[in-house]
C-alpha cells in the first residue's frame, strides 16, 4: 500500500515543472521551450506508470539492462507515439542492438567509432529518412575523468561528422554539469563559484551547438536540443539555454539501495 504520509509522484512531478516554469520565466524565456525528461534509474516498471499517468512523455534510462526490462511496460505508449524513450547512460557497443529495439533517442554518442557503428545498425534495420534515430553527442564540458563525453574542443567535428551519419538524425548535445558541492550543514551559503563554474560548463555545450548550426553542414539545422541539468543544478541549466532537463529523484522520490533498505 502507498505511503500516504509522502507526495505522490503526481505531486513531486507538479513541483518539479513549477520550478522548470519558474526558472525559464527568470532567464526571460517561455516555459514551454523546456522538456522534462523523467529519468527512471532502479524505478519499478509500476512507478514508471505511475509517471506517464501523470502526463510524462519522455523518460530516459541509464542502463541497458533496466531499458530492457521496462520496455513491454511502456511498448503500448512508445508505439501509439505518445511516449518518448532515450539513452541517457553510457553506451557499449556491444549493447547496440538492445537499445535501438527500445529506445527512440540515444543521447550518449561521444565517438565516430560508435557513432558508424549505430548508424551501420539503423541502416540494415531500415531505419533511415523519416524514421532514423534521433541521436546527441554527449559532451564532457567539466574535465571531469569520472564523465562520459567527448571534449569541447573535439565536440563541433564529431557532431558534424555524425550528422551525415545514414540513418541518424543529430538533434543536439548532452552533458552532465560539474559537481556541486552539498549544501553546508549550517545552511551558510556559498560564496557561488561552484555555480559559475556549473553555469560556464552549460554555456560552453551552447556555444559548441551554435558553432555546429552556424556551420550550415551537412544535416546539422536539426541540431537545437541541449540537453542539460539535473534535480540540483536544472535553474542554473535553463538559464543558460536547456531545452531537456533530466530528473529523477525529484520526481521518484529519493532512490533505495539494497545498503540503504
Amino acid at each position: 500500500m502507498p505511503d500516504q504520509s509522502q507526495p505522490s509522484v503526481a505531486e513531486r512531478l507538479a513541483l518539479v515543472r513549477d520550478r522548470v516554469s519558474a526558472a525559464a520565466v527568470a532567464a526571460g524565456r517561455d516555459p514551454a521551450e523546456v522538456r522534462l525528461l523523467v529519468a527512471t534509474k532502479t524505478q519499478t516498471p509500476e512507478a514508471v506508470l505511475e509517471a506517464l499517468a501523470a502526463g510524462v512523455d519522455l523518460i530516459g534510462e541509464n542502463r541497458v539492462q533496466e531499458l530492457v526490462a521496462k520496455a513491454p511496460a511502456v511498448a503500448d505508449q512508445v508505439a501509439a507515439g505518445a511516449l518518448e524513450v532515450h539513452m541517457i547512460g553510457h553506451l557499449q557497443r556491444n549493447k547496440i542492438n538492445q537499445v535501438l529495439a527500445t529506445t527512440t533517442g540515444l543521447e550518449t554518442l561521444d565517438s565516430l567509432e560508435l557513432a558508424r557503428a549505430v548508424s551501420d545498425r539503423c541502416v540494415r534495420d531500415g531505419r533511415t529518412g523519416d524514421r532514423a534515430l534521433d541521436v546527441m553527442v554527449q559532451v564532457n564540458v567539466s574535465g571531469e575523468e569520472s564523465k562520459y563525453g567527448v571534449r569541447p574542443g573535439d565536440a563541433v567535428p564529431l557532431a558534424i561528422a555524425v550528422a551525415a551519419l545514414p540513418g541518424l538524425r543529430l538533434t543536439g548535445f548532452m552533458t552532465i554539469g560539474a559537481r556541486l558541492p552539498e549544501p553546508a550543514v549550517d545552511g551558510s551559503a556559498e560564496d557561488g563559484s561552484a555555480e559559475d563554474t556549473v553555469r560556464a560548463g552549460f554555456a560552453r555545450l551552447r556555444a559548441v551547438r551554435d558553432e555546429v548550426r552556424a556551420s550550415g553542414a551537412p544535416g546539422t539545422s536539426a541540431a537545437v536540443d541541449l540537453s542539460m541539468g539535473m534535480t540540483g543544478d536544472l535553474e542554473l541549466a535553463i538559464a543558460e539555454g536547456a531545452t531537456i532537463v533530466r530528473v529523477g529523484t525529484a520526481v521518484f522520490g529519493p532512490r533505495v539501495t539494497a545498503t540503504t533498505v
